[in-house]
């Protein structure tokens, strides 16, 4: 199993996301951020899925059809850099 290591700029990530749509929908807005909190636990299994990121050495994982977590990964550690909407430039 991988450590998994959620950074702040992930979290302050989630944060913007679940505080604006919970502004419409609190249920929605905290049913997100528990999905995205359990896929990204889900990380420290090597066999769960994740792609090759657009940026150079990182890894990407589909949470949701609008939000991609951005991760770097060791032989040991699983790091959570950020949280984007696919809408987003990115790079």
């Amino acid at each position: 199993m991988l450590n998994v290591v959620e950074t702040l700029q992930f979290l302050a990530d989630l944060d913007e996301v679940v505080l604006f749509i919970a502004q419409d929908n609190l249920s929605a807005a905290v049913g997100l951020e528990d999905h995205v909190h359990q896929q990204v636990r889900h990380l420290a299994d090597p066999n769960f899925p994740r792609r090759q990121g657009r940026m150079p050495d990182t890894l990407e994982l589909v949470v949701h059809p609008n939000y991609v977590v951005i991760m770097q990964q060791t032989d040991t550690t699983v790091t959570v850099l950020s949280l984007l909407h696919v809408a987003r430039q990115y790079p």
